[in-house]
């Protein structure tokens, strides 16, 4: 992990991420547990919070901003498998089975993030059921998630996928004010890497669905104009 840029005092009980996190339901007493174990940082834009296979010292709960979590393929380029936005946890995986992270983390954009080692961790867990029974969901939600990305990529059209990977930046970040500009600034090649296509081929897809009204692009900002022909298309 790279040296931190600046460390805020965590203040979990009024952080807006917690509500929905998998610590929304603690009590007071956890919640103030939580304050004394854990520390945040400001982690810059480009920054990296883990390395693919290196071992993990705790987990990661994102305060505010965006992550992109990648592993790297047998062609040495990455791919992205997880977008993080506020109120996720990272690291959770590699420390339940006490393993290697099996992906990197680095920020897409300036990001706060809270970080608890993995001892206290593990005491919190063995003493809150609701804990334990949240982590439990999670797991799931996320095979569940894993094995939708499994059958779409082999399945689906790669006109789909982008169409798709457009949709789940809106739901993952949200839009600006204007209410079509999604909130990230969104490479090509991420994109491409979320679709899992290449770069040429997801720029190709992007002006086809600018030409069609369908969306609008301005820099590395994309507009949805129309959400509806966006969701048929994927």
């Amino acid at each position: 992990m790279q040296e931190l840029e600046k460390e805020i005092q965590p203040k979990c009980l009024t952080c807006s991420a917690r509500a929905i996190s998998i610590f929304n339901d603690l009590n007071p007493e956890e919640i103030k547990n939580i304050e004394e174990i854990s520390s945040c940082q400001l982690y810059k834009k480009g920054e990296t919070l883990f390395n693919e296979g290196a071992y993990p010292r705790g987990i990661f709960c994102v305060q505010s901003g965006k992550i992109k979590v990648s592993q790297t393929g047998l062609d040495g380029k990455d791919q992205i498998v997880h977008l993080i936005h506020d109120g996720n946890i990272m690291g959770h995986r590699a420390i339940l089975g006490e393993d290697t992270y099996s992906c990197s983390a680095v920020a897409m954009e300036d990001s706060t993030v809270c970080f608890i080692s993995k001892i206290p961790f593990y005491n919190m867990v063995e003493k809150s059921a609701k804990l334990a029974l949240k982590i439990a969901h999670l797991l799931s939600d996320e095979l569940k998630e894993a094995e939708r990305k499994i059958t779409d990529t082999a399945q689906r059209p790669v006109r789909d996928r982008i169409a798709q990977g457009l949709l789940t930046l809106k739901r993952n970040y949200g839009l600006e004010a204007d209410g079509v500009t999604i909130n990230l600034i969104v490479k090509r090649e991420e994109l491409a890497n979320i679709a899992s296509t290449t770069r040429e081929t997801a720029t190709r897809l992007l002006y086809e669905l600018q030409d069609k009204g369908i969306i609008e692009l301005v820099g590395k900002k994309i507009k949805i104009l129309d959400e509806q022909k966006l969701k048929s298309r994927s």
